[in-house]
């Protein structure tokens, strides 16, 4: 039901579209550059949010709403809501917070794409990309791919101005926190990998995440109840974000694969306000967390699956069955 109702939103996006428009949202499925994606500041293939009236507006935050969660909205609009802020503090009169992308200067550096033909049988893909937010939703036989996906803000807390002591991706801070401190001093051993927090997320926005690049750390099967519990809470903040079909799927693959072999590692600061990192990694479900840059004020996060990556599983099947 979601895939179809994503396949008419993303058409009825595109029947709205002039033909300069769909020039620039529209690529093939196979592009050369299809697994190519940053968080970092710059200009991403697409079509710039700044150039959709209201109606293709409202026609896109659909596709938003179909594979997203109310909070994983408002994280969007969060992420967005950062870049705002952040130019407001360099300039005050740069830009104004409001509710619509159309003219705006924050909707000129998020870019929507769609690879593929919705309205075929083939699998097809759309994409949101801009500074700190990377949305991957790729739709094969009925099923949907939902990864990468990284969420960052800078700042993390407003410190000054009309927004100071706002902050942004609040709980997997916190979270995190609360997690680390729930532990005993045998299980912080463990969990603790280094005192010095790596400068950015590890698996960085390689195409393909190596999960060998993170540190093993403590296993969820080597903890307590309550234990268990923050932890999962800290994984929900990541599969939350996606609607509730996904997410469960989401929730199905880490338990069939062995929930007890998901690990947390820590590295930095123990307290806010330093330099902290955390990692979660299993068999399928990788996420990682870092604040380090502009002295703890700058947050990147992501969340990878290793089976599924771009819908790679999913696409494995689709060829497997000739379906193509």
């Amino acid at each position: 039901m979601v895939v179809e109702q994503t396949r008419d939103a993303a058409l009825e996006l595109l029947a709205s579209l002039s033909p300069e428009q769909r020039a620039k949202i529209s690529a093939p499925f196979d592009t050369p550059d299809h697994k190519d994606w940053t968080y970092l500041p710059g200009d991403r293939p697409g079509l710039p949010l700044a150039e959709l009236s209201a109606e293709q507006e409202r026609s896109a935050l659909r596709l938003l709403e179909l594979s997203y969660s109310e909070r994983g909205l408002a994280d969007t609009r969060g992420v967005m809501a950062a870049e705002i802020i952040l130019r407001e503090l360099d300039d005050p009169m740069s830009v104004a917070e409001t509710g619509g992308w159309a003219g705006s200067t924050v909707g000129e550096r998020y870019f929507l794409r769609v690879l593929g033909d919705p309205a075929g049988s083939e699998p097809w893909a759309w994409r949101l990309n801009g500074h700190h937010l990377a949305l991957h939703v790729t739709l094969v036989d009925g099923a949907i791919g939902f990864t990468p996906q990284f969420f960052g803000s800078n700042p993390a807390m407003v410190l000054a101005g009309p927004h100071a002591g706002r902050r942004f991706l609040t709980a997997e801070q916190d979270l995190g926190f609360d997690l680390l401190n729930a532990l005993k001093s045998d299980q912080r051993a463990v969990a603790v990998v280094s005192g010095e927090a790596p400068h950015d997320i590890l698996t960085r926005h390689d195409p393909i995440a190596d999960p060998g690049v993170l540190h093993r750390g403590l296993p969820y099967g080597d903890m307590d109840a309550q234990q268990r519990q923050l932890f999962s809470l800290l994984i929900g903040q990541y599969v939350g974000r996606a609607a509730g079909p996904i997410g469960l799927q989401t929730w199905q693959d880490i338990t069939e694969h062995g929930i007890e072999r998901l690990t947390f590692a820590w590295a930095g600061a123990t307290e806010p306000g330093e330099g902290h990192y955390y990692s979660i990694a299993g068999p399928t479900f990788l996420a990682e967390y870092d604040n380090t840059q502009d002295d703890a004020n700058h947050i990147h996060s992501v969340w990878r699956d290793l089976r599924n990556d771009w819908g790679q599983d999913l696409l494995a099947a689709h060829y497997a069955m000739g379906r193509h």
